[in-house]
């Protein structure tokens, strides 16, 4: 990956352009999708994903025969709009060092083609839509959600004054494995627990496989970040969170009474991960992209297998 004193390399995620947005997008629309993050969904899947397993597991506990569609619709609109918020926010906050960095200096703020108060308009129709979404959830779930803005707003603040700052994203991302429990039963209990420190863990370790691609320019700049925390130990370190993240969610699925189709799931998600820590190269920017991009479909395995675990047993 090139230093912020050399030419931006090609191949980056966010200063490459080209996609679909910038091919079949309105022109005026272009730099708030870029903002959202639009043309690149894989965040709004790895927020979504806990609360769709969070749903699933507390359709296995409550006996039901399918994870509740409507929560399922409710969760995929919610972290479309909240991952968006949290992208804005992050660039509003972030403008200045993303000039700097090769991987982001093409960033809409960053460039100028989406000027501040603009920026915050738009954070504040992607936050109405979320708050639309959590209205329509029972007010347990309301206010868990609401305890997790706290969280969400501190984190583009971390980078700055500690080497972890994947565990306030963790937090941040996994609190979806509370709300889907909270929306069923209106309670946080064991399995939710469980599932969310889980959760926090496999954002900790997808997080530092991301972090490699700009430890370069945060080096430069001065953002801190576990990949330069860690350095040529993060496999080790990645594969320790990874391992502890699959011990987790199986307490937690043992904890929520989960049947074999939960579990075989769950190894498939292990498996997963395990080809993650096998094929991680943090010395090539592409590879660590395309590694965590794949924390997706190891969310999808698991998802499946917990939804199956309440489907099979109806048909029988």
């Amino acid at each position: 990956m090139s230093s912020t004193e050399g030419p931006a390399a090609p191949h980056i995620a966010d200063a490459a352009r080209g996609n679909w947005v910038d091919s079949r997008a309105p022109a005026a629309l272009r730099p708030y999708l870029h903002l959202a993050r639009v043309d690149r969904p894989i965040g709004t899947w790895l927020l979504l994903l806990p609360c769709w397993w969070s749903t699933a597991l507390a359709a296995i506990a409550a006996g039901s025969s399918f994870p509740s569609p409507a929560l399922l619709a409710l969760f995929a609109i919610g972290s479309f709009a909240m991952r968006g918020a949290g992208c804005t926010w992050n660039d509003i906050l972030d403008r200045k060092i993303d000039g700097r960095v090769a991987r982001t200096r093409n960033r809409p703020i960053a460039s100028g083609a989406v000027s501040l108060p603009a920026a915050f308009a738009f954070l504040a129709a992607q936050c109405l839509v979320g708050l639309a979404v959590l209205l329509c959830l029972p007010r347990f779930a309301i206010v868990t959600g609401i305890a997790s803005l706290g969280v969400v707003a501190i984190y583009p603040f971390m980078k700055r004054i500690t080497s972890f700052p994947q565990v306030v994203l963790g937090i941040a991302f996994s609190w979806g494995a509370l709300m889907g429990w909270a929306s069923v039963f209106r309670a946080i209990e064991d399995p939710a627990l469980l599932l969310f420190a889980g959760c926090v863990v496999w954002v900790f370790a997808y997080d530092t496989i991301y972090a490699h691609q700009d430890k370069e320019d945060d080096a430069i700049v001065g953002v801190r970040s576990t990949a330069l925390y860690f350095g040529r130990k993060s496999a080790l370190v990645v594969g320790t969170c990874y391992t502890l993240t699959v011990v987790l969610f199986a307490l937690a699925l043992s904890a929520a009474g989960a049947g074999p189709f939960a579990y075989l799931g769950l190894g498939g998600f292990a498996l997963q991960l395990a080809w993650q820590v096998r094929a991680l190269d943090i010395d090539d920017p592409a590879r660590c992209l395309a590694v965590f991009k794949s924390n997706r479909d190891a969310g999808l395995i698991l998802f499946a297998g917990l939804a199956l675990d309440t489907i099979v047993p109806a048909l029988l």
